[in-house]
């Protein structure tokens, strides 16, 4: 059987909100459909002579080996470049990047810090650029997320998602991603950490249309009351290391532990996009217990990041 192409040819993916909810849908399809084959050992070639250049201005485990092998597995290759590999760490314009990867590359993948950045790449590139995270943002992280849940609760719609911490690109991919696809999402965390009204506001505005419920609170006890799933990140993430002592104390009330997740339902389900600070943000108990799914999770990175590729680039 051949995987299912839902060609997205000619788009981008640097957000989420930029999807409808069937091309969402689709997308989920197709990363079960390859996983199957994987599992079932078909080899499915597909890329074969097509490059991904991937720039990372953030060091990654997940998205690298992910992006990597799987453009492997489709038949491509990918080229891994960081800031020093690049004249753009000399002071190249990110637009002249652009054009100039753009004759060498069928698609380019960024890991970076200002969503603007990725937003002027995609403006002057002439083939798809894809979000591997920025400081707003992080939609392959979403869709490997909503594939992890409907592979263990059999839907999406109508389950309610609460992400306790920080409200970061994590918390703001989970948003968009949850909207579109009719979940109910609550972000609890603390005052001064909310997520950006922009996304809030957009992920409102889409569950309008797909009749969910997007709440932000600032008690996680009243947030993961009758949760199906329970999400939480580090409460430091890249570049704000200089807050880690502050944010250790302001965040200790939103850990996710034995305590909290009494209050969802008895089959929850534990998400982390990890690497995940143990005894922080979660305990070890959490983490570690049958609730928990980070494994999977990870690992549906790979299989969503080739729904991504063979979509984006199939003719």
């Amino acid at each position: 059987m051949n995987a299912t192409i839902h060609s997205l040819k000619g788009k981008d993916l640097l957000t989420l909100i930029d999807f409808s909810s069937e091309e969402i849908h689709d997308l989920l399809t197709l990363a079960s459909e390859l996983k199957q084959k994987q599992l079932a050992g078909q080899a499915y070639t597909p890329l074969t002579g097509k490059t991904l250049a991937m720039i990372f201005e953030k060091p990654s485990t997940r998205t690298r080996v992910s992006f990597e092998v799987g453009m492997t597995q489709l038949g491509g290759h990918a080229l891994y470049l960081n800031s020093n590999d690049l004249q753009i760490g000399r002071g190249e314009t990110i637009a002249d990047t652009a054009r100039v990867l753009s004759q060498y590359v069928d698609a380019i993948m960024i890991r970076t810090f200002a969503h603007s950045k990725i937003e002027e790449l995609a403006q002057y590139a002439t083939v798809p650029v894809i979000n591997g995270l920025t400081d707003d943002d992080h939609p392959c992280q979403a869709l490997a997320d909503l594939l992890t849940i409907y592979e263990t609760k059999k839907q999406l719609k109508g389950l309610k998602l609460v992400y306790v911490g920080d409200g970061n690109n994590v918390a703001h991919g989970l948003m968009i991603a949850a909207a579109k696809v009719g979940m109910d999402c609550t972000i609890a965390c603390p005052v001064g950490y909310e997520p950006k009204e922009q996304y809030v506001e957009a992920a409102i505005e889409v569950a309008k249309q797909t009749g969910s419920q997007i709440v932000v609170t600032h008690s996680p006890q009243e947030a993961v009351k009758h949760a199906d799933v329970i999400y939480t990140d580090v409460w430091t993430s890249m570049g704000q290391e200089q807050e880690s002592q502050q944010r250790l104390a302001v965040f200790q009330p939103f850990q996710v532990n034995e305590q909290l997740v009494k209050q969802a339902k008895p089959d929850y389900m534990f998400l982390h996009c990890l690497p995940a600070h143990r005894d922080e943000e979660v305990t070890a108990g959490v983490i570690d217990s049958d609730h928990s799914y980070v494994f999977e999770q990870a690992g549906n990175r790979l299989h969503v990041q080739k729904a991504i590729l063979l979509s984006l680039l199939s003719c």
